[in-house]
């Protein structure tokens, strides 16, 4: 059975991978000419991505790619003592099996582990999907496949051409973010330094393998501002007005963005839809269900959401009409519960008033001065975004033998 997956990002690769595992022929398009190659943002895999990743086995490489922060310097607007917090103890505090990687090495691990079993077709992107599985593509010649997956993220092309445009799905929570690669000219070594005030937040923070840092810039909006996705000078034009004055540091993050090699900005937005399948097509990771970059672990979702759905296919023997069904029962409930964590993270990270901003560095300084055992209680109650990834279970569905 062929299967084509629009998508190289994470959740292709992941599905291309168990897919492949499982007896198909898989065939994985992606519009960039070339994977990228500069590091992209942190994520975080919870422990069901890490279980998924040890049966792939590629953990020890996702581990000896981990980012190494493991300290916080927190500043608030007009405030001059920063809080400080050992992130070890917080993430130890709140799985027992947690990583952050940059996701371009991430995608890259999952890649390299699906290579001699995928083929990867790059620089080609979708056109046309017919009802009698022809597919027609910006420049390779139509070809034929049994069923096709979007893993082209949130903003899906798979999606469009089946189930119409993004506005019918999307639903803005609230705020926006950009994220880009400056120099690390402070020497961060594991350090994370977040600059918080109210409706906005900078973060700045190294990968000790990259020589270089990355800055993520989250800032609140009542409503969804205009902007084209290809006019990148009006984003950063956004971002400026944004956070021009919150902190000498962050103005030198600002004063690098006419220089950056890399740069991204989209309105964090969840993507909400009353099913995910249609036909002989289905979306899995931030093209089906996204609870909001940056805030709602969609990192490990995708993960969990590929594997699912490749286990569904397989149990099913390739017969989608009973695999898709169970693959969106299956993840449901992880779904729902992604969006809520997303929701109350963009609360916390972003403080909508003073008294919030304080209370954020009240509660780091709380969990740093207490006692493994009650800042791990603290923690485990209060993280929510934690429980809901790590509280997720797994299915083990049966190979070939």
């Amino acid at each position: 059975m062929r299967v084509l997956v629009s998508g190289a990002g994470v959740a292709g690769p992941v599905l291309a991978y168990w897919l492949a595992r499982h007896g198909f022929s898989v065939t994985v398009v992606e519009r960039a000419s070339a994977p990228r190659r500069t590091g992209g943002h942190a994520v975080d895999l919870y422990r069901p991505a890490m279980e998924i990743s040890d049966r792939m086995g590629v953990l020890p490489q996702v581990e000896q790619r981990a980012t190494g922060t493991h300290r916080m310097t927190l500043h608030r607007e007009g405030v001059r003592r920063p809080v400080r917090v050992n992130l070890a103890k917080v993430f130890h505090a709140t799985s027992d099996r947690h990583v952050e990687i940059m996701r371009d090495d991430l995608s890259e691990i999952y890649r390299d582990a699906s290579r001699d079993d995928v083929e990867y077709v790059f620089g080609d992107s979708i056109t046309a999907i017919s009802s009698t599985g022809e597919v027609r593509f910006e420049r390779a010649a139509p070809r034929r496949f049994d069923l096709v997956v979007g893993a082209d993220g949130l903003h899906s092309t798979v999606r469009r051409l089946v189930f119409g445009d993004e506005s019918r799905f999307s639903a803005f929570i609230g705020a926006h973010l950009g994220v880009l690669t400056v120099p690390d000219t402070a020497g961060l070594d594991g350090e994370l330094r977040l600059h918080v005030g109210v409706g906005r937040t900078a973060g700045v923070y190294g990968a000790r393998h990259l020589g270089e840092a990355r800055a993520l810039l989250l800032f609140r909006s009542e409503r969804e501002l205009d902007f084209d996705r290809e006019d990148v000078p009006r984003q950063k034009e956004l971002l400026r007005t944004a956070f021009t004055g919150l902190h000498p540091d962050v103005d030198r993050v600002l004063a690098e963005l006419d220089h950056t090699p890399a740069f991204y900005f989209d309105s964090i937005t969840q993507l909400r839809m009353a099913t995910w399948s249609r036909g002989r097509v289905t979306l899995v990771g931030d093209a089906g269900y996204s609870p909001g970059p940056a805030v709602g672990g969609s990192t490990t979702l995708a993960v969990v959401g590929a594997y699912v759905l490749a286990g569904e296919l397989a149990r099913a023997g390739g017969d989608h009409e009973r695999a898709f069904p169970a693959y969106e029962r299956a993840m449901a409930g992880y779904v729902h519960g992604s969006r809520a964590a997303a929701l109350r993270a963009a609360r916390t990270l972003i403080p909508r008033s003073r008294l919030a901003v304080h209370g954020l560095a009240h509660a780091a300084r709380l969990i740093s001065a207490l006692p493994a055992g009650p800042g791990r209680a603290l923690l485990r109650l209060t993280s929510k975004t934690a429980r809901v990834h790590n509280g997720t279970t797994i299915d083990t569905y049966s190979e070939p033998a």
